[in-house]
């Protein structure tokens, strides 16, 4: 099929090589030309385990092409994704102003049928007001369907959630277009992975509900975490505990410095919103993003705790929002970095992949290239990502080279027994 994908950030660029790997024809427009010249040079903007490769392939093979021609691209394109960004806008609302911009866009270049399919995540509503705007800007009478289909990609594993979905979800109300789209995605679907097809309005909750539902789950065990910690228990055990039933399960079970990125904050703000819109109350994710903010103070409490902050030296390990990502938007490492600042401390920081992006977003903190490096001297360490490489660290020299053996440990990678009995001072989240 000959497909469009218009916006060339983390969902456009994954979702494109995706479809052009299994031998679609695509096309990736962005108006961002410093973008689309870079992916042209075979130069990724972002990164992500396994894209790289496949995304050159393609590219290579003819079956990815690269523009900021937005008319051409609409003539000549089946189905056009819309895979712009929605952030955080006025009251914690989705700011739409992207999807109303290619919406417009579409609808003054169509030229035959398309099917215009909403990958962006938007609130309830945005299929019909994305109809309503593309027939505005028709030229002439010409049919056309719009489609809601969340994506559902996690950051770091994106290629294998891609090719192997655990479901794919497609709220249409035409017949045509659910016809073309279970082609479309025939060979992704599994026994067990099935496509859900649903009302329009249906598809657009479903995802907010998933990702809140996860959000909820990390918000639960951080505020347990807390209480475990002033009562003797382990958070780690009492999750694994958790975990155990098959009711619950473990994923999205684990304590930490508190949840960031792209989707988890911005989409619990805009449910929130939208829920009041509707005149209805949401008192439960307002508290899960309350719980989420708290998190990120936790850092400093515990230095406190433990030192004055004022004119110390604290080096930060890992500065992406999760692990296998150099995505920092909403990273709770950023937070705690400039939260340390305003108390006096200086930083130095390292991150595997993510440092560069950090360095246009911070000021006055010093990046190095090695783990090692930049604790050396330092007062103390936190390790605010939990990077595979942190887990299989030298600990021995990390206590030689910190001016004194202090780790905060925001995401539990290490056992407490053992640090103290290494000569740490050792501080974990939830963890007597």
């Amino acid at each position: 099929m000959k497909l469009a994908m218009v916006g060339v950030g983390y969902v456009g660029i994954v979702t494109g090589s995706g479809f052009a790997n299994l031998g679609n024809d695509v096309i990736c427009l962005d108006s961002d030309e410093t973008k689309i010249n870079a992916l042209k040079n075979g130069r990724m903007t972002i990164y992500e385990p396994g894209l790289e490769e496949i995304f050159k392939t393609n590219l290579k093979a003819g079956r990815i092409v690269l523009t900021t021609d937005a008319q051409k691209t609409f003539e000549k394109s089946d189905i056009i994704f819309i895979c712009v960004g929605t952030p955080t806008g006025d009251n914690g609302e989705a700011d739409l102003s992207s999807v109303k911009n290619v919406a417009a866009a579409i609808g003054k270049s169509m030229n035959d049928y398309k099917i215009v399919v909403n990958k962006s995540t938007v609130p309830v509503g945005t299929a019909d007001l994305v109809r309503k705007i593309i027939r505005e800007n028709l030229t002439k009478e010409i049919d056309f369907d719009v489609v809601s289909n969340p994506e559902f990609l996690r950051e770091g594993a994106a290629i294998k959630d891609f090719e192997n979905p655990d479901r794919i979800v497609v709220g249409t109300d035409s017949p045509k277009a659910e016809k073309l789209m279970a082609d479309l995605y025939r060979s992704l679907a599994r026994t067990g992975r099935p496509i859900m097809f649903t009302d329009v309005r249906s598809a657009e909750v479903i995802k907010y509900a998933s990702n809140c539902m996860l959000a909820t789950r990390i918000s639960f065990m951080n505020q347990l975490s807390l209480f475990c910690e002033k009562a003797g228990a382990d958070i780690t055990q009492v999750s694994r505990g958790i975990g155990l039933d098959n009711r619950i399960g473990p994923r999205f079970l684990h304590a930490g410095i508190g949840y960031g990125g792209s989707c988890f904050p911005k989409d619990v703000k805009a449910l929130i919103a939208t829920m009041k819109k509707y005149g209805c109350e949401a008192d439960l994710f307002e508290a899960v993003d309350r719980i989420n903010e708290k998190q990120n103070t936790l850092v400093v409490e515990k230095l406190q705790a433990i030192m004055p902050i004022e004119g110390i030296t604290v080096a930060i390990w890992g500065v992406s929002f999760k692990p296998k990502t150099d995505d920092i938007r909403e990273s709770p490492a950023l937070k705690i970095i400039r939260r340390l600042q305003e108390h006096g401390a200086s930083i130095n920081a390292y991150d595997p992949v993510a440092a560069e992006n950090a360095k246009k977003e911070l000021k006055h903190v010093n990046f190095f290239d090695d783990p090692y490096k930049a604790v050396e001297g330092c007062d103390a360490l936190v390790v605010a990502t939990e990077w595979d490489l942190f887990r299989n660290i030298d600990l021995e020299q990390v206590k030689q080279l910190l001016k004194r053996p202090i780790i905060v440990d925001g995401r539990n990678i290490y056992r407490p027994d053992a640090m103290r009995e290494m000569g740490f001072i050792y501080s974990g989240i939830g963890r007597k």
